[in-house]
């Protein structure tokens, strides 16, 4: 069988098996369990933190191209959400060694306190062109058991992420305002005075909130699901659809929110899914991407 390289630490197997049967041996490095998902790959050389907390990964896995990660470690204020939502991570090789002075936890440590299954060990370079080549692959990642077709069964039998609505479930429960600017910047040039804004949570990444305070904005933000008299209930001056995951076409109650908003002479902008869940609004299809 291809992709199956020795494992560095046989006390901690892992196996990544993909829905066409395909299987890469390894070891694990953070939680252990069985998870399934939809896998995806990553060119960056850092940001993995950012990665695993972006609620846009949610219902996906994420395979590092980078042939090391972890090297600078963890630390909470480098988080773009309050939890981990990549359902799990695959890498060449794990630091188990944070060289940092900012770092508060290893990349396994972080894997292990958020329960993230992780594995390394493995051909990343055999693994991306196989996603590059077929496209997105669902695959399951166990420590559990070693049974390759039982494995391929299950990540077959995972639901795909084209129709699901996957915004339902990374949304904030409740509305809130953001006030905090990026790092040593209080405001940019000229931003006063402040604009007033609405964003409607599909997943948004703290980081588009900080932008958007030090750009000169009042951020109030709300649930996925308001209603377009919700959002003018609070007087904005411009409306922003977040980033987030899953199948813009899977959205039609928001659809129809956006679509009355964007009827109502209120400047309406968006990034990601909540830019595609605009061009639904306004007539446009979305098809999903092989890769990317």
């Amino acid at each position: 069988m291809t992709g199956v390289p020795s494992i560095p630490n046989p006390d901690s197997p892992a196996i990544l098996v993909l829905e066409d049967g395909r299987a890469f041996r390894g070891r694990s490095v953070g939680a252990p369990g069985e998870r399934t998902c939809e896998l995806v790959f990553h060119t960056g050389m850092t940001g993995y933190q950012e990665i695993l907390t972006d609620p846009s990964y949610r219902g996906q896995g994420v395979v590092m191209t980078y042939p090391q990660i972890g090297n600078y470690g963890t630390t909470e204020e480098d988080a773009e959400s309050d939890r981990c939502w990549a359902e799990m991570m695959v890498m060449r090789e794990c630091s188990p060694v944070a060289s940092n002075w900012r770092s508060q936890k290893t990349l396994p440590e972080y894997f292990r306190a958020h329960k993230i299954p992780a594995m390394d060990g493995i051909d990343t370079r055999e693994l991306t062109l196989a996603l590059r080549e077929q496209g997105a692959l669902r695959a399951v990642l166990s420590t559990e058991r070693d049974d390759v077709s039982a494995l391929a069964a299950v990540a077959a039998a995972h639901p795909p992420t084209q129709g699901r609505n996957l915004v339902s479930e990374v949304t904030c429960a409740e509305a809130f305002a953001w006030t905090d600017p990026l790092p040593d910047r209080a405001s940019a040039p000229g931003s006063s005075p402040e604009i007033p804004l609405v964003c409607l949570d599909f997943g948004v990444k703290r980081n588009i909130l900080r932008s958007l305070t030090t750009f000169g904005f009042r951020v109030q933000v709300l649930p996925a699901h308001s209603t377009a008299g919700e959002v003018m209930a609070e007087n904005p001056a411009a409306v922003f659809l977040s980033n987030g995951p899953g199948d813009p076409a899977g959205l039609p109650e928001i659809h129809a929110s956006v679509r009355e908003l964007a009827n109502s002479g209120v400047p309406v902008f968006g990034i990601c899914l909540g830019h595609q869940g605009l061009a639904h609004v306004f007539g446009a299809q979305t098809t999903k991407m092989k890769f990317g």
